[in-house]
């Protein structure tokens, strides 16, 4: 995900594991999480200019940056974790959180990780 830097105001590239994808009518969203947490380049630098481009397949997209509460990051977490155990098992663990696969702990864990919602302005795919 190409964004720009906070400081140095030039272009950074950064490749993002996308935990949830949705299509509703034209619009478009990924969700993606923080694995280094709030001090991650990337994240800083969305918090500060939430407009990016995205490359999903191989097509781009123009997007704004949503930053979710810790309650939506809760459900997310409950509902990834059934799907990808592994992966999100991994996810928290290299996070620091002692998950025991259960809802509630995936939960406690999901309240903490930022997560953030990418969706695109309909009608702006770029070429």
């Amino acid at each position: 995900m190409p964004h720009t830097g906070r400081r140095t105001r030039l272009r950074r590239s950064v490749v993002l594991e996308v935990i949830a994808y949705e299509r509703k009518g034209d619009t478009l969203s990924w969700t993606i999480a923080s694995g280094f947490g709030p001090a991650a380049a990337w994240y800083q630098n969305l918090r500060n200019a939430p407009g990016a481009t995205i490359r999903f397949g191989s097509r781009r997209y123009a997007t704004t940056a949503y930053f979710l509460p810790p309650e939506d990051g809760a459900a997310l977490m409950a509902r990834y974790a059934p799907q990808h155990p592994r992966l999100a098992r991994r996810l928290c663990t290299f996070m620091g959180f002692d998950v025991d696969s259960s809802e509630a702990a995936f939960r406690a864990a999901g309240r903490s990780i930022p997560f953030v919602r990418l969706e695109a302005t309909p009608g702006r795919r770029l070429v």
